[in-house]
This record gives structure tokens, sequence and C-alpha cells, in this order.
């Protein structure tokens, strides 16, 4: 008996992708995470509607409006994981003197810089242009795809840090900013791990046929499914980590007794002339 299933696994890993975010925005909001996190809980809600975004607006607007909606959302969402990173590094790191914070933030930010630098081509600057809505929007889609790797970058090399350090600091593997840092720079691996593989190969093939063309894009949907696979399970990482309230560490107490009908403070006790006139009364008379 054959099966008519007529999905695709495009379709398949929207439809799971979209589904896990729904429920991690219910646990954040339902186990009262979002003030803690408030940039973390926004770049998922801007991931939800992008992905929601591209199922209703695709082939049924004009290309160029739908272009031009895609690549601003891609904007915001770049920015937006700018503050999820800075905020991750607040929490993991709050302890640490501000000129370490700094002097740390500083050394991610060239290594993010050198990593731009040599990962991926740059158009001439004479190529940039905007005189033209065309033009603009290729400006504002190259801004996103390199705000986007500089996330990754320095979303990766905070994990490190967190992995490594962030026991020391208050966050330890229990705690919600570890986990969440964790997830979040498999994310960012993933991404840039099937990126670096698709631009070898696409600068490495040249296909002289149809079919080596289909071989061509076949391999792509390959990596980036897989992608969207790490993704998935990044999610239901996130969500089964933020169920779970942080463990706290019993400490020992030395509180005073509850009763404080028998505690005497300073003020209260008997000076030493009221002691001696007490004696005096307490003698027997001659």
């Amino acid at each position: 008996m054959h099966f008519n299933f007529a999905f695709t696994a495009v379709q398949i890993l929207w439809t799971f992708t979209f589904a896990a975010l729904l429920v991690l925005l219910v646990v954040l909001l339902g186990r009262d995470r979002v003030h803690r996190f408030p940039w973390f809980t926004a770049s998922i809600v801007l991931v939800a509607l992008r992905l929601l975004s591209t199922r209703i607006l695709n082939d049924r607007m004009p290309q160029f409006t739908t272009a031009s909606i895609f690549i601003v959302l891609a904007d915001f969402s770049a920015l937006v994981g700018l503050l999820v990173v800075h905020e991750m590094a607040r929490k993991a790191f709050a302890r640490v003197q501000r000129e370490t914070w700094i002097a740390w933030a500083l050394l991610l930010l060239s290594l993010g810089v050198v990593v731009l630098t040599y990962w991926g081509s740059w158009p001439s600057w004479k190529a940039l242009a905007f005189d033209t809505p065309m033009a603009q929007l290729s400006v504002m889609q190259l801004l996103s795809q390199k705000t986007n790797l500089l996330v990754d970058v320095l979303t990766v090399s905070l994990g490190v840090l967190v992995v490594l350090f962030g026991r020391r600091y208050g966050a330890g593997s229990h705690t919600h900013v570890q986990r969440l840092v964790i997830g979040l720079s498999t994310a960012s691996l993933a991404q840039m791990a099937a990126q670096g593989i698709w631009e070898i190969v696409a600068h490495a093939t040249t296909p002289h046929s149809e079919a080596e063309y289909l071989q061509a894009m076949a391999l792509r949907d390959k990596l980036f499914n897989a992608n969207s696979v790490v993704y998935i399970a990044v999610v239901v990482w996130w969500i089964g980590c933020l169920w779970i309230d942080e463990p706290h560490i019993e400490q020992e107490s030395f509180d005073p007794p509850m009763n404080d009908d028998f505690v005497t403070t300073e003020e209260e006790k008997p000076c030493e002339d009221a002691q001696v006139d007490a004696d005096w009364l307490k003698r027997p008379e001659d």
C-alpha cells in the first residue's frame, strides 16, 4: 500500500518550527520569563512573525513589496539579535567588573569584525547606490546579512565564555542564562556551518548541465533543512529548560529565634548602677 503524502520536507519543517515557537512563547509568558529575558522574547516573536509572513505573503503580493517586507523584518531581527547577545552577556557576567566586561566585549567585537572582513564578498563602495528603491533594498539586505553573521560570531564566542567561566560568575550549568546561550550558540554554529559549506560548494561547482544544477540545488536544500532541524531541536531545548525553575542553593541559616520575648537587646540589659541597687534591696537588715 502506497500513501500519497502531499507535504514536502520544507512544509513539515515549517510547521514544526512554527508550532515549537508558539509553545516557547507560551512558556515564556506562562512561566513569567519575559521580564528576565525581554529581548530574547522579542527575537522569538520576530522569528515567528517572519515564518508566518513567508507563508502568508509569498506569491500573494507584488514581488517588490514582498521583498521590502522581508528585508525590513530581517534588518529588525538582526538588530534585535545584537541586543539579545548584550542581554545574555549582562545576565551571565553581571558580577564581572566593568573594566573587564568592556575589555572582553571589545575583544569579541574585534573578532567579529575580522570574521566579517574575510567571510563572504563585499561590494565595492562605488557599486553601492541609494538612488533607486531597488538599490536601497540591496543595501538593506547586505546590512541584514552582515549583521546576522556578526550576531552568529558573537553568540558562538559568548557561548564558549559562558561554558568556561559562567559557573564562576553565577551562570552555572543549571541556570536559564547558560542554557539559553548554549541553544543560541548551537543555532548560530549550525547556521554558520550551513552557510559556509554552501559557499564552498557554490564556488567550487560549475554546473554544465541542468542535472548538475539540480543536484547542487538539492544539496543546498538538504543543508538548509538540516539547519532547520537543528533549530527545532534548540527550541525544544529552550522549552524544557525554561519550563523548569532554576534550583536555589540552600544555605545554612543562622537567624535568631522566632520568639523575641526571650531576647534582650543591649538597651534592655540592666545597667551597672541598677544592678547594684537591686543587690542592696535584697540585703537582709542587720
